[in-house]
């Protein structure tokens, strides 16, 4: 008896003692590879399968892996994000700062030069309050904020106001604002009217940026399913590099990386595009070629009892 109550004993005692080997060293390699959030071992059985508690160390690093490399994209983003705000704010401002020392310095004298320095610094305050609206628009559409008013409206009509709006912008560079075809029916959907108006204005402002001189700008309202409209615009301007497109909608992403701004604008529009065609549920894409042209599309939801 006292040989088999011995082994029994010593089994238990040197199993207890290997547990507690075991468990001191794993909890080690948690604690140094744990950064992210602690992850008790103590909740946790412990096995004194190897195998098993290496794929688990391993199934723990590597997610710890992906959370670390998540966090230096987003680091980076913010960096960038800063970065792009900064540029796009100083800009306008050191303008104003400008102009207003210069009429600080004596030129507030001559009528002249008083009434055109004040004319553009009061351009760079109208381009500073645009930046800052896009801004703050940006962010409610992020983060929910921005509630949509959805109402049934004639999709063929409200394009046709933006065209009116943007007639003397197009005209400035003899660029066509046009239908592929003569929409004789009205076409309804379903959506917020003022938030779809300004994706379609900013996606045409953008047309007639790029666009080239005595360009076409083209849009197409068709059936997609049965419930789905898709809106097209396409232009035959510069075209995108495909490297760019699917960074495109990033906020303050320009394909331009020299630092000079040919075009105005506050660098957000794209980006304001998706996030309300997504507030929606709806998609919005992309196709482009260089020298060719572009076009970008989205997706609508029809009204119910469409006269189509």
């Amino acid at each position: 008896m006292f040989f088999p109550i011995s082994f029994v004993v010593s089994f238990l005692i040197i199993q207890i003692r290997v547990e507690r080997f075991i468990y001191r060293r794993i909890k080690k390699i948690y604690d140094d590879v744990s950064i992210l959030e602690s992850s008790p071992l103590s909740s946790r059985p412990i096995t004194t399968d190897m195998k098993t508690l290496t794929e688990e160390i391993e199934k723990f690093a590597q997610d710890k892996k992906i959370e670390i490399d998540t966090l230096k994209i987003r680091e980076e983003y913010r960096k960038d994000f800063l970065g792009n705000v900064a540029h796009e704010l100083k800009t306008p401002l050191f303008t104003v700062q400008g102009y207003i020392l210069t009429l600080l310095d004596g030129a507030l004298r001559d009528k002249k030069v008083r009434e055109k320095y004040l004319e553009r610094a009061n351009k760079g305050v109208e381009r500073l309050i645009y930046i800052v609206k896009d801004l703050d628009m940006i962010t409610k559409l992020e983060t929910g904020d921005l509630n949509l008013d959805k109402e049934r409206f004639d999709i063929v009509e409200l394009i046709k106001s933006v065209f009116d709006l943007l007639e003397m912008r197009a005209t400035k560079k003899n660029i066509v604002l046009t239908f592929d075809m003569d929409y004789e029916q009205p076409i309804y959907v379903s959506a917020d009217k003022e938030k779809i108006q300004q994706v379609i204005t900013n996606l045409l402002v953008n047309s007639i940026k790029y666009g080239h001189n005595d360009g076409t700008t083209e849009v197409s309202v068709e059936n997609l399913i049965k419930n789905k409209v898709i809106i097209r615009v396409t232009d035959n301007g510069e075209g995108i590099a495909n490297e760019h497109i699917p960074r495109l909608f990033e906020r303050f992403y320009r394909i331009d990386k020299s630092g000079s701004r040919k075009e105005g604008g506050s660098g957000l529009g794209l980006s304001i595009v998706k996030h309300i065609i997504e507030a929606h549920g709806e998609k919005i894409y992309v196709e482009s070629e260089e020298d060719v042209g572009s076009e970008f599309s989205f997706t609508l939801e029809k009204a119910e009892n469409n006269d189509s």
